[in-house]
């Protein structure tokens, strides 16, 4: 009942033309249906969820500075919700998390496709009132309401699927899967989106070669990245000789808009939001900028602040560095989910540098991926311990922790097979050098609650 519940969850959350969406009411069915089944909060998540507790109290002190407003009432409450929603994804990860992960990887997949073929149908008008309902403006945005957050909602997918190519196997399906997701997060022509996606393929690619196994799967990676980065230049230029493709490239390709300078564009809009930071050490409450300057100021670190107050602001920016270096502690320890880790942590990386440019706090899939890098995190750590205590297929005289990260693997699939070879690869300079730090933490976090 809870995979199906998950799977449904997941498939509708790219319909969110409407809020509340079928997405957030059916997350309240998964949250009843984790209370009944007994899914459980694990230790590790506290620091999040102090955060995150933190962050919405000193949300809902600066309503006072914006009373008898409804809108801001449901802004707070919007914070409150997708708080709760990390705190459920993170829970469910912690355990059953291949099967679970799996689950959400074919929806989130699925869902994805769709959401791209409802754009691309929207921005060609391939049939009637199809660009009315799937894009605007000239940009794709499927069943959301904003390409700069349409795009950004395809990017995970796209990286689950490349990571799968180039570590392991390729497959017709893939392909046509990549190749419409890139498509659609072409025609969204958000700026942001492109920085963030390539940043994000970076980060899982790098990651991808310090954590291979051998000398020949590092080589793949590295072969099939540069084919990949070819096959992506060659497709690219057969979307622009279309003309309706190539002018609107041609206009969204400049790094700086006409609105991004002069009196009201982003960047002097984000120097009166730092004086105003300043101003307001507890906040202008939910759209108290905008109502002064008429529009927001496009970044979402400026946003805690503004919104937030400086309480609720440091709270958020200390859970993004926490994420980050949960995340970071992870994708280097073996397991058999490390390609997910690998791949949501690449994601979180550029949506964190896209939070530069847009306000990205509402976002539905952040907080997907901000639960799965805490949730991995947990599992991977009672997995690592669970390896320890029971002393399955180490060498004899090393710690698990210490072997995981003298030899990181792609994805444990000898482990996983129950193979009991270990390889010897020589580890990098990269490897040594975090190999110390990261395996002091491993044994520090070594904790497991008793077996469920």
């Amino acid at each position: 009942m809870l995979l199906i519940v998950l799977y449904i969850t997941v498939l509708t959350s790219s319909a969110v033309f409407v809020e509340p969406s079928p997405h957030d009411a059916l997350m309240g069915v998964l949250a009843v249906i984790c209370v009944v089944t007994g899914v459980r909060f694990d230790r590790n998540f506290v620091p999040m969820f102090l955060f995150l507790l933190v962050w919405n109290i000193a949300g809902l002190m600066s309503l006072l500075n914006v009373p008898d407003q409804e809108k801001t009432l449901q802004y707070s409450g919007t914070s409150i919700y997708l708080a709760i929603a990390a705190v459920i994804w993170a829970c469910l990860f912690a355990e059953n998390t291949m099967m679970r992960l799996a689950t959400v990887r074919k929806a989130y997949i699925l869902t994805a496709v769709i959401a791209a073929l409802a754009g691309i149908t929207g921005y060609f008008s391939m049939f009637p009132h199809a660009h009315e309902w799937f894009a605007h403006d000239e940009r794709a945005l499927g069943a959301f309401k904003d390409p700069n957050v349409y795009a950004p909602f395809l990017i995970w997918p796209i990286l689950t699927l490349l990571e799968r190519m180039l570590a392991r196997r390729i497959t017709l399906s893939d392909v046509a899967a990549t190749a419409l997701l890139l498509t659609a997060l072409l025609l969204a022509f958000s700026r942001g989106a492109w920085f963030h996606f390539a940043l994000s393929c970076a980060v899982m690619i790098v990651l991808a070669l310090l954590t291979a196994p051998t000398q020949k799967a590092r080589l793949r990676v590295i072969v099939l990245s540069a084919l990949t980065l070819g096959a992506l230049v060659a497709f690219l230029a057969i979307l622009l000789t279309l003309p309706a493709v190539a002018t609107m490239f041609k206009e969204r390709a400049h790094l700086i808009q006409y609105y991004d300078v002069g009196q009201g564009g982003r960047f002097r809009l984000q120097e009166l939001a730092l004086a105003a930071v300043l101003e307001f050490p507890n906040g202008m409450g939910p759209f108290g900028f905008a109502r002064v300057h008429v529009t927001q100021q496009h970044n979402v670190y400026l946003q805690a602040f503004l919104v937030y107050g400086w309480t609720g602001a440091m709270a958020y920016i200390l859970l993004i560095f926490s994420t980050l270096l949960i995340g970071f502690r992870t994708v280097f320890m073996r397991a058999p989910w490390q390609p997910y880790i690998i791949t949501a942590y690449a994601a979180f990386v550029g949506e964190v540098a896209e939070g530069f440019v847009i306000d990205s706090d509402h976002w539905r899939h952040f907080y997907l991926l901000l639960g799965m890098i805490w949730g991995l995190g947990a599992a991977t750590s009672k997995y690592v311990c669970r390896q320890r205590v029971v002393g399955k297929q180490l060498p004899s005289g090393h710690t698990p922790a210490a072997t995981l990260l003298r030899i990181p693997a792609i994805n444990g699939l000898k482990q996983a097979s129950g193979s009991s070879s270990v390889s010897t690869q020589a580890s990098t300079p990269f490897q040594n050098g975090i190999r110390r730090p990261l395996s002091r933490l491993a044994r520090h976090s070594c904790i497991i609650p008793s077996e469920r």
